[in-house]
Formats: C-alpha cells, structure tokens, sequence
C-alpha cells in the first residue's frame, strides 16, 4: 500500500489551495491541527477504523467533535477523506499543509540543539544569520542537549549544521582513523 505522505499529498495540496483562494490559510491550519488532534487520539483513531460504521457516520462524529471551529469548506474535505477511507490521514495531511503554508509565507521552523541555554540575543543572531543563508523567515526552536558539549546542531529541513564540539570531536575522531 502506498505510503500515509503519498496519499496525502494531493489532499494537502488541494486544502492549501482552497485555503490561500479563500484568503484563511492560518484558519485551515487550526482547523486541520484540531482534526490531527481528535483523529490521533487512541478511541477515535478506534471508532474509524471500525467497520461497522459508516463512512457518513465516522465523517459526523469527527465534525461534531469539532463543532463550532470548523467551516462547510473544512466539513467538505472530511466527508470527502471519509468517503475515500482517509480519515487517519489527517494527521500528515496537516504536517504537508503546514509544508505548504510555509513554502508561501517564505518561512521555516529551525530546530536548534544548544549545549547550554541560549539568551534571547543570541537566539535572534541565530535566526538572523539563518535567514539571510536560507533566503526565509526563521523561526528557531531551542532545546538543551548537554551531550553537545558546547556549540549547536541547527536542523533546517534537509539541512544541517553541526557546530558542536561532539560533531567536531566525531569528525577528529574520523580522520585520525583514515
């Protein structure tokens, strides 16, 4: 069976562009984040895949859940996914929205791994820096790994940036044995 992401991947495309001609990309993605949430949890992820029920009847339950945060657009997109038993989607299919959301609003989430707490100074020269070398927004997400030793690993998408001393020390470590 075809991967959760290729299956996706037409439906996010097809959400974002709703989204974007509508002018309510940052409404979609509460939207799509709310269903993420309920379709992940353990007893709704159950009730879809029982067979029982009707494909009319898991897309009603799922709006209802979400009554009075969703649109007749969003509504039409669940009992589309519904119909096509696509419901455990939703989850990816939010990730490759947001993927899109991104692509137009020029900007990328950074995950930043620091051996020690970064100042809110130091956190903008980083996003700063990162910016201007991926042409983008950077929004950084700073976590602490002690392990690191010093310096960071900067993770960007596909890129990735090692300035630790572990990542420096791996690298000695690697020459010294060629």
């Amino acid at each position: 069976m075809a991967s959760f992401n290729t299956l996706a991947r037409p439906y996010a495309k097809a959400a974002f562009e709703v989204a974007s001609s509508a002018n309510k990309l940052d409404a979609w993605s509460s939207m799509l984040a709310l269903a993420a949430g309920v379709v992940s949890d353990p007893v709704f992820a159950e009730r879809v895949r029982n067979p029982a029920l009707t494909d009319e009847r898991k897309a009603e339950d799922l709006l209802m859940v979400c009554e009075g945060y969703v649109d007749a657009e969003f509504a039409n997109l669940v009992r589309t996914l519904a119909e096509h038993d696509r419901l455990p989607l939703i989850p990816v299919l939010a990730e490759l929205y947001e993927q899109h959301k991104a692509e137009h609003d020029r900007s990328v989430s950074v995950e930043v791994e620091s051996a020690f707490e970064l100042t809110a100074d130091q956190q903008q020269t980083l996003a700063t820096a990162l910016s201007k070398r991926l042409d983008r927004t950077v929004t950084p997400h700073v976590t602490i790994n002690p392990s690191l030793i010093g310096g960071v690993l900067i993770r960007a998408g596909d890129l990735v940036i090692d300035g630790s001393v572990r990542g420096k020390l791996a690298k000695l470590a690697e020459a010294l044995k060629s």
